[in-house]
């Protein structure tokens, strides 16, 4: 627990000045951490066959061009989009399926859109209104302090069988903990109090703890504990924005769709 609490007083840190100083600085952090998290999903052995080196360095060079790309005032370019499809699923046609198949190309399809666009949508979100990227990382954040602490002190009802330590009292504590808190932070830094950001808090904070659960299988299936341990006693960098980044791209949507 003591190297958990430093762990995250370090982060903090480090990321608190990057999140208030925005610009340059901002998109250099996001873009490292994007490279972290690609690697990560790289380490996962099960989940996918060897990948050669040349496809690596594309999906690599598909993650930067998805998190620096511009996606403008609807959050969206085709041409972004349209780059990785072409620079990982034709590699395919070159490559003898045991080396490089059509699988292995959804995966990294799939890694490339997953982690570029969480990174991009962060500095998106972050050059718009830095108190919006505040109020989404409240949620994650106490979403998911709630439903630990709660879940460690009192939870007897397991969740899923995706994460055994889960449990019913955890998630009904992180959705009231995630959802109070973060309608203050809205408050406070953002607009007025209305029906309709306390659905869509409310909503994050339900999404987010589902999408930590996917995380969780993935782990499960790899049969690992975390990505990494860049963070001792938290992990790597998808273990700590795991929530949050279900929690962003459900946002994007809802401000489409409410």
């Amino acid at each position: 627990m003591k190297i958990r609490i430093i762990s995250a007083i370090v982060a903090l840190a480090i990321f608190i000045p990057l999140i208030v100083i925005g610009g340059m600085p901002f998109t250099i952090a996001a873009s490292i951490l994007s490279i972290l998290a690609y690697k990560e999903v790289l380490d996962l052995e099960k989940s996918h066959h060897k990948i050669p080196n040349i496809v690596k360095v594309l999906g690599l060079f598909s993650v930067i061009y998805l998190v620096l790309g511009n996606y403008g005032a609807n959050f969206l370019n085709y041409r972004l989009i349209l780059v990785p499809i072409i620079l990982l699923l034709l590699p395919t046609v070159f490559y003898k399926n045991d080396n490089y198949n059509t699988s292995d190309a959804f995966y990294m399809l799939g890694i490339s859109y997953l982690i570029g666009m969480l990174f991009n949508l962060t500095i998106v979100v972050r050059s718009i209104n830095v108190n919006i990227l505040v109020y989404l990382l409240s949620i994650s954040i106490m979403t998911d302090t709630f439903a630990y602490a709660i879940g460690c002190l009192i939870g007897k009802h397991k969740m899923s069988k995706i994460s055994p330590n889960k449990s019913w009292e955890g998630f009904a504590a992180g959705l009231i903990g995630g959802t109070v808190i973060p309608l203050i932070v809205y408050v406070n830094l953002v607009s007025t109090f209305s029906a309709k950001i306390l659905f869509i808090t409310l909503a994050l904070s339900i999404i987010g703890q589902i999408g930590d659960l996917f995380y969780s299988k993935i782990k499960r299936e790899n049969n690992i504990k975390d990505f990494s341990n860049i963070m001792p006693g938290h992990g790597g960098v998808l273990d700590r924005l795991d929530s949050f980044s279900f929690i962003l791209f459900a946002y994007i949507i809802l401000l489409w769709t409410i």
